[in-house]
């Protein structure tokens, strides 16, 4: 067998934000190629004058945006209520238990001006374990410990 017909380039999963009850997301897992891939189109080459080299500069909003397309692929349950831990927003004159819907321009929006959900979904999409399938058979205990 080899490892090469085991591997999958991305994955998909739900995850419930921690603190807004209902509020779930549909993320993806870029395997590193895909995340190097991305990174490459979001790079532009300049000509320094002074120093004559050619110089490499990361296009911060094109990043989140191509960064937030590839990853965030859904949400439900976002309510409005919500909104005010990740930004500073005027629900004045809208209902707080109504939902945003998903698009990808919120997401992007999200993201970009949210620092604490920015790195939520940073610890999320990297973390192997919310896109690992559940095992099949009979639990099996790592060594000294016993399973109940």
């Amino acid at each position: 067998m080899e490892l090469k017909s085991l591997m999958v380039d991305t994955k998909e999963t739900w995850v419930e934000f921690p603190g807004c009850n209902g509020f779930e997301v549909k993320v993806v897992n870029l395997a590193r190629k895909e995340l190097m891939a991305l990174r490459k189109r979001c790079i532009t080459t300049k000509f320094d004058r002074k120093t004559r080299q050619p110089i490499e500069e990361l296009d911060d909003e094109k990043f989140i945006s191509e960064f937030t397309r590839a990853t965030i692929k859904d949400w439900k349950g976002l309510k409005l209520k919500y909104l005010e831990q990740f930004i500073l927003v005027d629900l004045t004159k809208q209902d707080p238990e109504s939902v945003l819907e998903y698009t990808e321009d919120n997401a992007e929006l999200l993201v970009s001006n949210s620092g604490d959900f920015d790195t939520w979904l940073n610890e999320v999409i990297f973390d192997l374990d919310n896109f690992r399938s559940p095992t099949k058979g009979p639990a099996v205990a790592a060594p000294g410990k016993v399973v109940q």
